[in-house]
């Protein structure tokens, strides 16, 4: 029997990592919010790998963070290791990772939440979303609740009809034991959505005390520390290691004999997998020259001794598992907590979403995070952010926030899944992005915080301290174009960095454009110094006089860019009355229904001559409008 339980501004489907960020974004702007999910010891909850970050994915947490997002905030309480990788390469591919104490993670993202005004959470699985002339209205519980909302957030990750696999057994399960949700996926379907089946999985936990650390190399966080959020200047803790090992010849062989008992090989499933996170059998098998894979033992908390075990993901049965890990280097009389597993779970194909990331067929309907077929905490973060903001907005009657490819790797994100789709679960990398140099980790405040404090999830106190950044780093520069030393001064310094030295005088600024050179070289040179010049000032200096040249260069190609995106293409153009189109670009046109000529440019199977009789369509309707 249904009940009207209460009514909402908005409603979100799901506490994980999207739905955290969509609930406390929309109750932030001021929207009566509330989270449903299937659990409420699963907010937050860290299934797979316990570190937030990485290549790619920590620039979408300081994207999160400058906007008035929660992770990067969350994770600076509670990370136990941290990193910035790629570090030997340039500033546009430095990523910052932090090993997490996962549950604490759970914990302060759950406090966080149940002291947010405007937003409630409540434990209930939702089977049903009501819709009412092709408008969302609310959801209906399993048990007969009915919430009435003006926009739904379905932020539902792995869990829809989620199916585990370990070897030749299989059941009904989400992620870590908790229930599924097995009647949602049904009603989405009868509103027209169309879903598939993807794949993920995780390796195995295993008991801290029976590794052996001494075959193993110890790898240490960095000695200083860099908060992911930009509110946090210094983060000072007790580091834990983290270790590196190897899988030998004889892992391999138990693999391969036994690959035919591997779920993923035994054809018990038919879904798709991540390309970029293989499990340990399919290494095996795509990498058959090589002869070990490394591993890395990750703890997965300060009060557990659980550890995870990075790289050997697995749906092989459990004596198997037991079998092949013994024989890894350290780990001869490993002892297994939790069982390696895959995971099979429905997911809405992107295609299906406009760029604010609500679903077409449904108004006020809006999806984020691993249900709109991608992989990662961070995604799902990034996305859930976005979703939370542009129900408030349409709820407001304004224009949805559309973060575009040159302006954030959560535009590059969102971008990909709803222009070009994806056939795997899908991962942010670095490479996705063409405007990298300029979409750099260390500026995501100066790119972003006056869209959050705009949108109202940026106080008009943090906005400041960014336009001060902004003005310090520029009278910086300036004061460095206009400094000269001379060889007396310089050379001994520009030696001691095994730099040439100078026959004339040279500004401070010329001098840091070259490689060799840092602020550190010329401090004692540089006698106009300010006392105290913060470190993120030092940074965007040296970076944007390094690199001056090819940031100019990406500039220009994002004016470029730019003009493609500015050619709106009206909503109620007819693709398949427009002669000169391709069949198949017409089809792919049609469903996708493009903002503009760029998107439509980026559209998988729509050409450059398709681009063209776009182009001269929409001159001749312009025309004629005029005429």
């Amino acid at each position: 029997m249904k009940f009207l339980a209460d009514k909402y501004d908005i409603v979100v489907v799901g506490a994980g990592h999207a739905g955290c960020e969509a609930g406390l974004a929309s109750a932030r702007m001021g929207f009566k919010t509330l989270i449903l999910s299937i659990s409420l010891d699963s907010i937050a909850m860290m299934a797979c790998n316990p570190s937030i970050g990485g290549t790619g994915k920590g620039h979408l947490v300081r994207e999160i963070d400058a906007l008035g997002g929660e992770m990067g905030l969350n994770i600076d309480k509670t990370l136990i290791q941290s990193k910035m990788l790629n570090t030997a390469k340039g500033p546009a591919v430095h990523s910052l990772r932090a090993q997490a104490d996962k549950t604490k993670y759970h914990i302060e993202m759950k406090k966080t939440i149940e002291k947010q005004k405007n937003l409630d959470l409540f434990q209930g699985e939702v089977v049903e979303i009501v819709v009412e002339n092709n408008v969302v209205a609310g959801v209906v519980t399993r048990t007969g609740a009915t919430y009435e909302a003006k926009a739904v957030i379905l932020a539902t990750g792995v869990y829809l009809k989620s199916k585990i696999f370990i070897g030749e057994v299989n059941f009904d399960s989400g992620p870590n034991g908790m229930f599924p949700s097995q009647f949602l996926s049904d009603n989405l379907k009868k509103l027209g959505c169309n879903l598939r089946r993807f794949k993920t999985g995780t390796p195995a936990r295993i008991d801290r005390d029976s590794v052996d650390f001494t075959k193993m190399e110890e790898q240490q966080g960095d000695e200083e520390i860099v908060p992911f959020s930009f509110l946090n200047e210094n983060i000072c803790i007790d580091q834990m290691p983290c270790w590196l090992t190897r899988t030998t010849l004889e892992t391999k062989k138990i693999i391969e004999e036994n690959i035919g008992r591997s779920a993923l090989y035994r054809g018990d499933m038919d879904s798709v997998g991540p390309r970029y996170c293989p499990s340990i059998e399919d290494k095996i098998v795509r990498f058959a020259d090589k002869e070990t894979h490394q591993l890395f033992i990750e703890p997965e908390g300060v009060n557990t001794k659980e550890m995870y075990l990075q790289g050997m993901s697995s749906s092989l049965p459990e004596e198997i598992q037991i079998s092949m890990m013994r024989t890894v280097t350290g780990l001869e009389k490993v002892k297994i907590m939790r069982p390696a597993y895959a995971i099979e779970y429905d997911c809405i194909d992107p295609l299906q979403l406009k760029l604010s990331l609500e679903v077409k067929k449904v108004e006020g309907l809006f999806s984020a995070g691993q249900f709109n077929g991608s992989s990662g905490y961070e995604e799902a973060a990034a996305q859930g952010l976005i979703a939370g903001i542009n129900a408030g907005l349409k709820i407001r009657g304004e224009e949805p926030l559309i973060l575009d490819r040159s302006e954030a790797y959560i535009g590059v994100l969102i971008d990909d899944l709803v222009t070009k789709g994806t056939n795997e679960p899908y991962r942010m990398m670095t490479s996705r992005a063409e405007y990298r140099l300029v979409l750099r980790q260390d500026n995501a405040d100066l790119r972003l915080t006056e869209k959050g404090e705009k949108i109202g999830l940026v106080s008009p106190e943090r906005f400041q301290r960014v336009k001060t950044k902004e003005k310090r780093i520029k009278e910086e520069i300036e004061r460095l174009k206009k400094t000269s030393v001379s060889p007396a001064k310089a050379n001994d310094a520009l030696e001691r960095a095994n730099s040439s030295k100078i026959g004339g005088g040279i500004t401070l600024y010329e001098l840091l454009k070259r490689p060799e050179i840092n602020y550190k070289n010329i401090e004692e040179i540089d006698f106009s110094r300010p006392k105290e010049i913060l470190r993120d000032i030092v940074k965007q200096c040296e970076i944007v006089i390094k690199y001056e040249g090819y940031i100019e260069k990406q500039l220009r190609q994002i004016k470029q860019f730019k003009k493609l995106e500015k050619k709106k293409i009206p909503d109620e153009i007819y693709y398949s009355k427009i002669s000169g189109l391709r069949l198949e670009a017409r089809q792919k046109l049609e469903e996708i229904r493009p903002l503009s000529i760029g998107q439509a440019s980026r559209i998988s199977g729509v050409s450059p001559a398709d681009i063209s009789v776009l182009l001269v369509f929409l001159e001749q309707r312009r025309r004629r409008k005029e005429d």
